[in-house]
């Protein structure tokens, strides 16, 4: 929709200051670049990450290969392949012994593989604080993207004007886009009272500091691969003084002072070198603009670039914030039906969009597994991107809640592993197309480590374009289909063509060797491998067909969808099997549920069908524990099946176990796919549009407990369109949708089903018609349109 939408109880506060970074700082960020905030009265930190800092790849002490095996083995696959059709299965142990990369069996981790970086901290200490500040506030505004600070400090005989009284501290932080910067400022509402001393704490030995002209700057080179940092701080101040030397910057008796700081790395995402321009020139430039702006612009800039973006939705649940601070709310939640849970649920969903904008800006790598915040140079699983479910599920928010520009990066990463992945699909496999296996890093890693339960997982290229397709899918943009998406699917498409394998079984196409993430044997033909597959090779022919021509090309897949094993086979107990024979425990409660892909993110199984059904079975068996991540997915699992209730209470248990008091995800440790999974869960309680037959529900899976009032607006539907909804008493009052492209919108709510009436946004009534409970409007590409209930 056009208009934008401000959502109240936006704002996450806290009564004290952070003492731990996972569990209480706040963070901040513009892609590339990000701080997260302490809040200290004496001692203020801000720790920071520059996206691109990673140790590994090219120039590597350690060598660096991509992955790929250091000699050819042209019979090593075949001969698994040849053991599993023999005996149905393989020890993972044997797997790996036969097919992983043996340069790391020596080592400790996966040479040249690297890992996120922190860039360090800057600190800033203040003379004379306080020991116990009156009225302390920290919070983190979610729609204006500001950290704020502020405390008072009554003291005798003080300041001007009466002996005496209180002055009030205030501090603001943000990361812009536009300027790429962090900035910050400090005031007082008395003259004279802002002093600090402003320093940089490295986070590794070898970093270079200087103070000269108000400017701090940070350089360093990574002793792994030679990398560059850089990093350049300038403080400006009104009235007072301001002195530099020894690495540090002191401003005395100011009125107000402000920093922005900018850094980069000579860090290039093209292969095979991934190195481009020392930084040191394109981080001044940044640094010397952003300083000559007012700081008011500055700011003005920032919010409304972020506004532009998180503006697009709304939420109301119906909730009420209560005046109490954020931590102490998320101790008290139960998942109930107070106002003040209701109101959580909307923050929460609104900080996965808040933490998306900001961790994922085009011109910066993706969000990683901590989005793009770390504090660690040997961060948990290294802060990189695995492709077995995190890196797709962090970006499962962006098209439905109406943020697709911040999943450009997500879709350039996909690009560029295209070239090495070329290469692992020639040296390891012996075909074309393209391949990458579980883990991946910023330096194009598309071959495979040694760890047996997850080196190994070549269907990641289809789970990884899936997205790409889904682009079109909610933009009908057919030059972006054409000349980005459509090259990486058919690449993937190929890889598959040339490498399914036939089933001694029964004849089927399957993957082979196959293995379901972190669960059993290797086999042929895994589900999760099957339906990824079956995904690819239908999304690609149906994006043939829409740019045109191919016409072998699309023989082809046509063929190989008939012969392929769909993985949708029905177990004994009635459950979706996770493997093609019937090997499912009904105790295994293990969190990964990865035989379920076909009911989400995939399209192959329908609300009421055989296989929803079996997919209920098998999530049942299940249960409702795991980790953050895992709770995230049976959220969009269970509001896929029509279970709002269920969904709602996977929610809770998310935000009951699985959320940090900063509202973090946590695996645990902090893993913020967990906050993207569930923010994404929330959008398809409200709104999905999967469905092969074109249909949008409108209301599919809306709990119980949210049914007495609420509203949306801003939810993207695939077909380009955008949604706004108001429900009472679980039933949808109005319903208002924009049409981005003009194609013929199909609606399915029970407002259909009784007195309604359809018109455009001048009043004007809309042609419709109602076909078995679904309302088909033909619409008008840019034009709104309104169906409200009427009264009998």
């Amino acid at each position: 929709m056009s208009r934008t939408h401000t959502a109240a109880g936006q704002t996450l506060r806290y009564d004290r200051p952070a003492t731990d970074w996972e569990r209480e700082a706040l963070p901040v960020g513009n892609g590339a670049l990000s701080a997260v905030v302490f809040g200290g009265v004496a001692r203020e930190r801000l720790q920071l990450n520059e996206k691109s800092l990673w140790t590994g790849g090219p120039g590597s002490k350690e060598g660096y290969d991509h992955g790929n095996w250091p000699a050819p083995r042209p019979d090593a696959l075949a001969e698994v392949r040849r053991i599993i059709d023999e005996n149905g299965a393989m020890d993972p142990e044997d797997v790996a012994g036969r097919l992983g990369n043996p340069a790391y069996a020596s080592t400790d981790g996966i040479p040249g593989f690297g890992n996120y970086q922190d860039f360090g901290e800057l600190v800033l200490d203040v003379p004379d604080a306080p020991a116990s500040p009156v009225g302390y506030r920290r919070g983190l505004d979610l729609t204006q993207a500001l950290a704020t600070v502020s405390y008072g400090d009554a003291r005798e005989g003080e300041g001007e004007g009466p002996a005496g009284g209180e002055t009030r501290f205030s501090r603001e932080y943000f990361a812009s886009h536009p300027a790429q910067v962090v900035a910050g400022r400090l005031a007082a509402d008395r003259p004279g009272r802002i002093s600090f001393t402003l320093g940089f704490t490295a986070a590794r030995d070898g970093a270079l500091v200087t103070a000269e002209g108000g400017r701090l700057v940070i350089r360093g080179v990574l002793a792994d691969n030679g990398l560059v940092y850089e990093g350049q701080v300038q403080v400006l101040h009104d009235g007072g003084t301001r002195t530099d030397g020894d690495g540090r910057i002191t401003v005395t008796g100011a009125d107000s002072a402000t920093f922005v700081l900018s850094a980069g790395t000579d860090y290039a995402d093209s292969y095979p070198d991934y190195r481009g321009a020392d930084p040191h020139a394109r981080v001044t430039a940044i640094v010397d603009s952003a300083a000559a702006q007012p700081y008011e612009e500055l700011r003005a800039a920032h919010v409304a670039d972020h506004r532009a973006l998180f503006d697009r939705a709304r939420l109301d649940l119906g909730g009420r914030m209560p005046d109490v601070p954020t931590d102490r709310l998320l101790g008290s939640y139960t998942g109930g039906d107070s106002p003040a849970d209701r109101a959580l649920e909307a923050l929460y969903f609104g900080y996965g969009r808040y933490l998306l904008i900001a961790s994922s800006r085009p011109g910066s790598l993706p969000a990683n597994l901590q989005g793009v915040w770390n504090n660690s140079n040997t961060p948990p699983w290294c802060g990189d991107y695995h492709t077995n479910i995190n890196i797709q599920m962090n970006y499962w928010p962006a098209e439905p809640t109406n943020l697709a520009e911040t999943a450009e990066p997500y879709q350039r990463f996909i690009e560029q592993l295209r070239e090495p992945g070329r290469r692992t699909a020639e040296s390891m496999f012996g075909t074309s197309g393209w391949v990458v296996h579980q883990n991946t890093n910023s330096y194009g890693f598309t071959g495979v480590h040694d760890w047996p339960t997850s080196f190994w997982m070549p269907e990641a290229n289809g789970w990884l374009v899936q997205q790409l397709y889904e682009h079109y899918l909610f933009h009908h943009d057919e030059d972006f289909l054409r000349t980005r998406a459509y090259p990486a699917m058919k690449e993937a498409a190929r890889f598959w063509l040339a490498n399914l394998h036939t089933d001694p079984r029964d004849a089927t196409l399957v993957v082979s060797p196959s293995y379901s993430p972190e669960q059993g044997a290797f086999t042929a033909g895994a589900s999760i491998s099957q339906q990824i597959v079956s995904d690819l090779l239908t999304n690609t022919l149906e994006a043939a067909e829409v740019l045109g021509g191919e016409d072998e090309f699309r023989t082809v897949l046509k063929a190989a969808l008939d012969a392929v094993d769909p993985g949708l086979r029905i177990g004994s107990w009635g459950q979706l099997q996770e493997w093609k024979d019937d090997l499912d425990n009904p105790a295994d409660t293990h969190r990964h549920a990865s035989h379920l892909f076909a009911l989400h993110p995939g399209r192959q199984i329908e609300r009421g069908s055989a296989g929803a059904q079996a997919a209920r079975v098998s999530l049942t068996a299940r249960g409702d524990g795991g980790t953050g991540w895992s709770k995230a997915w049976k959220i969009n699992f269970w509001a896929r099946l029509g279970d709002g209730d269920h969904a709602a209470k996977m929610l809770a248990e998310q935000l009951r176990s699985s959320t940090l008091p900063n509202l973090w995800d946590t695996h645990p440790p902090f893993q913020i796919d967990g906050n993207f999974g569930a923010t994404a869960g929330i959008a398809e309680m409200l709104l999905q549009s999967h469905s092969r037959s074109g249909v949008v529900d409108v209301l599919p899976a809306l709990p119980g407990r949210w049914a007495g009032e609420g509203s949306y607006d801003g939810l993207r539907a695939r077909g380009d369109f955008t949604v706004g909804v108001a429900w009472r008493q679980g039933a949808a009052t109005e319903i208002r949708i924009v049409s981005g492209s003009g194609v013929t919108a199909r609606l399915r709510s029970p407002l259909v089903a009784g007195p309604f009436r359809v018109e455009r946004s001048d009043g004007r009534p809309a042609d419709h018609t109602v076909r078995d409970g679904v309302l088909v409007l033909p619409t008008d590409a840019g034009e709104e349109y309104r169906i409200t209930a009427q009264a009998a």
